[in-house]
């Protein structure tokens, strides 16, 4: 399984219109940004420290096709990038995050 963050406001959204709508760093690089299990925590710590009514998209990545790349990003690790819509019949899950946690803590107290 991969991993998105988004704005709760943002998941709502997606569940009415059945598309997950890009972030503006994602439509700056062209690409919807993903992260791997190992890879999710530090995501949350560097891009969403000090967020609160975020929520956690469990994604199934055999449900992408051919749109979802694996790419080195940061120090050279493969994260997968989406170049295609994330429709929401992908998703398996969406868990909020606690508010009274930081991102990052939240993120690893919901991961197997």
């Amino acid at each position: 399984m991969i991993y998105k963050l988004l704005p709760t406001s943002e998941w709502e959204q997606a569940r009415r219109t059945g598309q997950v709508p890009a972030s503006a760093l994602d439509r700056q690089d062209g690409f919807r940004h993903l992260s791997a299990a190992d890879q999710v925590v530090e995501t949350a710590r560097r891009h969403y420290a000090g967020a609160t009514g975020l929520t956690l998209l469990t994604v199934d990545p055999a449900a992408l096709g051919d749109d979802l790349r694996w790419e080195p990003s940061r120090a050279g690790a493969l994260f997968p990038h989406l170049y295609g819509p994330l429709p929401t019949s992908a998703v398996t899950a969406a868990r909020p995050l606690p508010a009274d946690l930081p991102a990052a803590e939240a993120v690893a107290a919901l991961l197997p």
